[in-house]
């Protein structure tokens, strides 16, 4: 059986994050994304928006993603991710499940939901 395209599109999005390549990422989101973090109650809006949080991360930390597993139909994908953040000498190992709503081929809203959301928070704080 085939992969559903939306399936392959996060298998891209992941691959494009890793690689440090956001033009590639930012060309599977909508420009009106709605980007929700961890533990945050509004999500970033908009892919400039976007762009300029990952920037600033990208100074800051590493985040390597490694997929479990993606799950697709024509409207969502559920990604299960097992991810270490670097920061300095500090690294966190920590779960998610990505929660992607999918328009015409493109990331139209995220949520994340992790295995330990205040060791995430604590982290990044």
């Amino acid at each position: 059986m085939a992969e559903h395209p939306n399936a392959a599109l996060v298998r891209r999005a992941i691959e494009a994050l890793n690689g440090g390549d956001f033009d590639q990422f930012a060309a599977l989101l909508a420009d009106d994304v709605s980007w929700y973090e961890v533990g945050a109650t509004e999500p970033i809006r908009g892919k400039a928006a976007l762009a300029e949080r990952m920037a600033a991360g990208e100074r800051e930390f590493t985040i390597e993603a490694r997929l479990h597993d993606v799950v697709a139909n024509d409207e969502h994908a559920l990604a299960m991710i097992n991810a270490t953040a670097t920061m300095g000498d500090e690294t966190l190992d920590y779960r998610t499940v990505e929660i992607l709503h999918m328009r015409d081929g493109r990331v139209t809203e995220r949520w994340s939901f992790a295995d330990d959301p205040q060791a995430i928070l604590g982290f990044f704080g």
